[in-house]
């Protein structure tokens, strides 16, 4: 992937970039692997607004994608590397030997043509794209689409390049570095699959303007200074003044911006080793 600077045509074209797509080979998806996308706005199912910042955007179609690779023992063929607008990253279409398709991330080095493999076996090729027992994968390979139950299918480490590492491994539990520096406990039967996320160049792009960031369905913010002291707890006072709290709060009082919201008994603490940050 590479990216593409525009003519300074306009105020937003001069910093607007975009990703010159060299990687895609097929324009439209596999029509039996989309399903629709229904959008909420971030309402709940009495209308009422609970995420706010979201509603609008282009009209999507959802790709379904093989999180739990769980054709065992199957060798696939990556026969397209394609668009996907619900995600960073990109997917591979792959064709099994009864023409049976699926989706699935593409990762970093990934072509059209090469064969991949979702095993359970020990001696299982250690390759950019096959999907592996965690007790198989030696330490110090980056992986990613890790789950964090028996298949449940991959959970994290699934954006555009992302990767997660395995650092040690301790009789039935691996301990992985996650992306954000986060040290792990995951069982050693969790399926990962090798290799980092594609679509490295994605967290350099620039917008541009914000009519782009409306196509993405979000949403403005505004600053709580700028509201009314019945909408938010910084707003009011005569002319430019400050927030008025000792401490930044959320629009319900909440101390925000470095507070610590996490349950203190949250089920999956003790999975956790070292916090990132």
């Amino acid at each position: 992937m590479g990216i593409i600077k525009f003519k300074p045509t306009t105020h937003s074209r001069r910093w607007m970039s975009g990703s010159d797509f060299s990687e895609i080979t097929k324009k439209k998806p596999e029509k039996s692997l989309l399903m629709p996308l229904k959008k909420h706005g971030g309402r709940n199912a009495y209308g009422r607004i609970t995420v706010r910042h979201q509603g609008g955007g282009h009209k999507q179609m959802m790709r379904i994608i093989d999180f739990k690779r769980d054709l065992f023992e199957v060798p696939a063929k990556v026969i397209a590397i394609e668009y996907d607008p619900n995600r960073s990253a990109r997917i591979a279409l792959l064709e099994y030997p009864d023409k049976k398709k699926r989706y699935i991330l593409a990762p970093l080095g990934l072509n059209v043509g090469e064969t991949i493999i979702s095993s359970n076996q020990k001696d299982a090729e250690i390759k950019t794209g096959n999907c592996l027992l965690l007790r198989y994968i030696p330490s110090g390979t980056l992986i990613h689409n890790i789950e964090l139950m028996k298949g449940q299918g991959g959970q994290i480490v699934r954006s555009a390049g992302t990767s997660a590492q395995i650092m040690a491994k301790e009789e039935q539990i691996a301990h992985v570095r996650l992306p954000s520096g986060e040290v792990r406990l995951v069982s050693l039967d969790c399926h990962a699959t090798i290799g980092q996320m594609g679509n490295v160049e994605h967290e350099a792009l620039s917008l541009g303007k914000a009519g782009k960031k409306r196509w993405l369905g979000v949403r403005p913010t505004v600053r709580g200074l700028a509201m009314n002291p019945v909408d938010h707890p910084h707003g009011g006072g005569e002319g430019k003044s400050g927030q008025g709290n000792p401490h930044p709060v959320s629009p319900w009082g909440k101390p925000t911006k470095g507070y610590k919201t996490r349950k203190k008994v949250r089920y999956s603490n003790k999975f956790i080793i070292k916090r990132r940050k």
